[in-house]
């Protein structure tokens, strides 16, 4: 038990992370309410773009880089965990606003065949499991980016070129995956690029090392 009070009291920061609570029910309620008389997110460079089920690989991977990222701060790092909360979560919570006030969806996606492979399989079960509105702007694209930054701004990779070149490798297939897979005009992934833009001179340009945890505690209160 001991042990477990000076894990909890070693990692408090982790409190953070109850942001899960405000982020996952306004956002399921969206899910279930925003089903009709929403903006079509739609721009002509959309119908160029092919269809192709293999991005549904790095669009999965998306969870396990963003999520594995963000405890490994929690871990090793609490100045890049606390500047990273601050921006995944207050570009969520704008998203949120967005599209409580902004009905938005697309209509690009095409019909599936579940035999084809097993990754048509996938895109298949992605598609029954999460609709296709609210999606500007892209929470794939924004967090990815997010991700990306905290990793070539940290000191721990400072020197690991070969880790911000994966990262940014990754960052860009994730991207990619959300147009080829249909789930996301270029009209989410431009908007989602511009509000990153715009939280990281607040939350790292603006902001002197060793203030991180000053800019994520007003930026989350």
């Amino acid at each position: 038990m001991e042990r477990i009070r000076a894990f909890f009291y070693k990692y408090r920061h982790m409190w953070l992370l109850s942001y899960g609570f405000i982020y996952l029910p306004w956002f399921c309620y969206l899910e279930r309410t925003v089903t009709h008389d929403y903006h079509i997110m739609h721009a002509p460079l959309d119908d160029l773009i092919p269809f192709n089920e293999y991005f549904i690989i790095p669009y999965i991977a998306w969870f396990v880089f963003v999520a594995g990222t963000l405890l490994f701060f929690m871990f090793r790092s609490r100045e890049d965990y606390y500047r990273m909360c601050a921006f995944l979560f207050s570009g969520m919570t704008i998203s949120l606003i967005i599209c409580t006030f902004f009905k938005n969806g697309t209509d690009l996606r095409p019909v599936i065949d579940p035999e084809k492979n097993i990754f048509s399989a996938a895109v298949a079960a992605l598609y029954q499991t999460d609709t296709c509105t609210n999606v500007f702007p892209s929470i794939h694209v924004y967090n990815s980016i997010g991700t990306l930054i905290a990793v070539c701004k940290s000191s721990l990779f400072k020197n690991r070129k070969l880790i911000k070149t994966g990262a940014g490798i990754m960052t860009a297939a994730i991207c990619l995956s959300t147009v080829f897979l249909k789930q996301h005009s270029v009209i989410d992934v431009a908007g989602a690029g511009i509000m990153a833009c715009m939280m990281y001179h607040l939350v790292y340009a603006y902001s002197p090392a060793g203030q991180g945890k000053k800019v994520a505690e007003k930026i989350l209160e």
